[in-house]
């Protein structure tokens, strides 16, 4: 079963969450302050972290940093209040792999939990491990580990999450646009030309010194991850 960790103070909305979680086959567990949080994340084995920003003892943001500091690679999902752009863009750039601001439709939460369990393999009703592979590259979903020729590559959350979607569509052409709202979401705040920057940061890191060339630009249309370059390629 998967499991989610719920770091929230709100006594409310935290029972709000664990019913729509469990209702939707979910295993879930509840930190109230950083502190606990941020020692329950490291201390079992979570499959998505849901982390409010406003915390007593630590803040989501020192909780986010510690995690990933420590290596901890699992989805974290911020939830910050309505203005808070500075936190929204200062937990992206630490690693969050999503956020919803409150207050939020809980479909609208929902949709969010399942897109990223699917970027890493895993969904409420099947917890086997699975893998995604394109010629020597080949990554492995539930450990999140990329290795291509066997040789480990080091990615940060979201290099990983845009070359899990790419392999995703292996052989499609995918526009900016669609790379923008479905790995960084819809609603995305900051600047318009991430896609481009984190395309050649995958590049630099899965086909600098390997052949074949694996990630691709259609002229005009976008990008897409293929073993053969496509006729139209720039």
């Amino acid at each position: 079963m998967v499991r989610i960790l719920i770091v929230e103070d709100d006594d409310a909305i935290a029972r709000a969450l664990e019913l729509e979680l469990g209702h939707e086959g979910y295993e879930t567990g509840r930190a109230a302050d950083g502190r606990e949080g941020l020692r329950l994340a490291q201390e079992n084995g979570w499959d998505l972290v849901l982390l409010d920003v406003l915390l007593p003892e630590l803040s989501g943001l020192e909780v986010l940093r510690r995690l990933r500091q420590a290596g901890m690679t699992m989805p974290v999902i911020l939830v910050t209040g309505q203005s808070d752009v500075h936190d929204r863009v200062a937990g992206l750039n630490q690693g969050a792999n999503d956020y919803v601001t409150k207050p939020y439709a809980i479909e609208e939460l929902l949709a969010r939990i399942r897109n990223l369990l699917q970027l890493t393999g895993r969904t409420a009703e099947d917890d086997s491990p699975s893998v995604l592979s394109t010629d020597d590259l080949e990554v492995q979903l539930k450990r999140r580990t990329v290795t291509r020729k066997e040789t480990p590559i080091d990615l940060t959350p979201k290099e990983y999450d845009l070359l899990v979607y790419l392999l995703q569509h292996k052989g499609e052409v995918r526009t900016r646009e669609q790379i923008l709202s479905e790995v960084w979401g819809y609603d995305f705040v900051g600047e318009t030309n991430v896609v481009d920057v984190y395309i050649r940061y995958l590049r630099q890191k899965v086909d600098k010194g390997f052949k074949p060339k694996l990630i691709h630009t259609v002229r005009g249309a976008g990008y897409m991850l293929r073993e053969e370059p496509p006729s139209d390629e720039e």
